[in-house]
């Protein structure tokens, strides 16, 4: 799941000059969305008398994958940044490369979403259509000053509170409504509100993250002196702990001044702690980015103190990242099932539902066993991969679609 130029293929005979800590970024992310995921659709739920405080492991591990999503579209903001900065080295325009691979990360989301049709419909709006919209809309971004970008990407933020008070969006959205399946949906325009506003990952807080992105790739030098280059990385640790120290004001005004304001108002909207995050307020998202952003310092830190090998397991499966995504929520959200639209048309999936529906009514335990299970799959499986350059998947797609 990348756009940077680094992720090009070249011939065998030049060494490597990939990004590895962005690879393995991407590596951590995937494997925090499988496990958030699985959690939730493997596991049968609390028994009669228990509530979640009585899973406090299973709680921080599935809250751990809420920075999965926030994280895929910063990093396709940092990519998309070097991939604008190789070509203009080049004395190429990286604009139209930029579009085609938005279009296509589109194409992905909307693929995604006729494959789960249980989750999604033709009008949600998950995380692969943000990401492709704000790849395609990266020409005119990448032109602004930092200063701008940044502001830009505070005003789309700070602005969604009082959007959601104005289109009355509900106080907590779920699936139906976020398909545009549920009575509640409204009638006129809900494909766009649902974009903009109403989805998993609507434009509104959400684009703030790939333009933050977008700003953090430009301080992310693959070629200057490694002093240089820790300087400038010590800008995302600082970008990130001033979006944190934004958040903690929206903290403590949601505990003085707006202690007593009705829920449905924009200051309410604006300092919610809603988990999950549907629809998120600018200062949940904003205390998400912080932490999303020093853990991508953390990592690149990291790499640049002990390099990290092309072997090892969060870079290929960082590599693979959009396959793994688009497989994980197909296989375990749809093939477990046993009345949803696979099962009902096609007689091998019905067949096999004999055995997966079972999935969804697993222990504590078992659950885990499972996620297990299929991380090892996955590791492996990016490994041998990597010796054909991950020939036909989706990141090998979208170079094909625009090199």
């Amino acid at each position: 799941m990348t756009a940077d130029p680094e992720a090009e293929s070249k011939p065998a005979s030049k060494p490597s000059k990939r990004l590895l800590g962005l690879d393995a970024l991407r590596g951590v992310a995937v494997f925090l969305m499988i496990e958030q995921h699985l959690g939730v659709w493997l596991w049968e739920g609390p028994a009669v008398g228990e509530t979640m405080a009585h899973y406090p492991g299973l709680l921080v591990f599935n809250a751990l994958g809420g920075g999965a999503a926030p994280a895929f579209v910063t990093l396709a903001g940092i990519g998309s940044s070097l991939l604008a900065r190789k070509r203009e080295q080049r004395g190429e325009s990286p604009d139209l490369t930029l579009v085609l691979r938005g279009l296509a990360l589109l194409g992905f989301g909307y693929l995604l979403s006729a494959l789960t049709p249980s989750w999604f419909s033709a009008r949600s709006w998950f995380v692969l259509h943000l990401m492709g919209v704000g790849m395609l809309t990266t020409p005119l971004w990448r032109r602004l000053p930092t200063p701008a970008l940044l502001a830009a990407a505070l005003a789309i933020l700070g602005s969604a509170g009082a959007l959601q008070a104005h289109f009355d969006v509900p106080l907590r959205l779920d699936n139906p409504y976020m398909s545009g399946r549920s009575p509640l949906s409204p009638d006129a325009w809900a494909g766009l509100r649902i974009a903009t506003l109403e989805g998993q990952f609507p434009i509104f807080p959400w684009l703030s993250f790939f333009l933050a992105g977008l700003a953090c790739g430009r301080w992310v030098l693959v070629d200057a002196e490694p002093r240089e280059q820790a300087k400038e990385l010590r800008k995302i640790a600082a970008l990130g702990g001033g979006a944190i120290g934004l958040g903690l004001v929206g903290v403590a005004l949601r505990y003085s001044v707006a202690a007593g304001a009705v829920k449905t108002t924009a200051l309410a909207r604006s300092v919610a702690l809603t988990v999950p995050f549907f629809p998120a307020s600018p200062t949940l998202a904003a205390l998400l980015l912080g932490l999303v952003l020093l853990g991508i310092w953390a990592l690149m830190a990291w790499d640049r103190w002990r390099p990290l090998g092309e072997n090892h397991p969060l870079v290929t499966l960082g590599r693979a990242s959009l396959t793994l995504l688009i497989v994980h929520v197909w296989l375990f959200r749809e093939l477990t099932r046993v009345d949803g639209w696979w099962q009902e048309h096609v007689g091998a999936f019905a067949w096999l539902s004999q055995w997966t529906h079972a999935w969804h009514q697993l222990s504590v335990n078992q659950g885990f066993a499972v996620i297990g299970v299929f991380v090892v799959f996955a590791v492996f499986a990016s490994r041998a991969w990597q010796t054909v350059d991950y020939r036909y998947g989706a990141e090998w797609l979208l170079r094909k679609v625009a090199r």
